[in-house]
């Protein structure tokens, strides 16, 4: 039997994902990223009921960069999420799937999820 040369399928490195498809790709790993920041908290409040000593360890890690790194990353990644869910929740109710409302859509998720954590960090820090 020939062998015909037949084109191969594109594979995901060919295609440019439109904002939509990135936007819910991002919405699953930051649900992922709330699951390890909640590990995150329920070990701060932990160190809280062992006594003052672990507290003050949990305090020195999450006081570090690397601390602030991964809060102002769950912070950003809980706002998103957020921000992502009521986008679904409208869509839900049949609202802005139109092309032109999905993409200005989700450029308000982006623009509130990150207002949302600027203004959360202001406020605390």
């Amino acid at each position: 039997m020939a062998t015909q040369n037949r084109p191969l399928s594109p594979h995901l490195q060919v295609y440019r994902l439109p904002l939509t498809a990135l936007m819910s790709i991002t919405h699953r790993i930051t649900g992922v990223g709330l699951t390890f920041g909640t590990l995150l908290l329920a070990w701060w409040v932990t160190a809280a009921s062992y006594g003052k000593p672990e507290f003050e360890q949990v305090q020195a890690f999450l006081g570090s960069w690397i601390g602030l790194t991964l809060l102002l990353g769950f912070s950003f990644a809980l706002f998103f999420h957020l921000c992502n869910g009521l986008r679904h929740l409208f869509w839900d109710f049949g609202r802005y799937f139109e092309l032109h409302e999905t993409r200005r859509a989700d450029v308000f998720v982006l623009i509130g999820a990150a207002a949302l954590t600027a203004a959360t960090w202001v406020m605390v820090w």
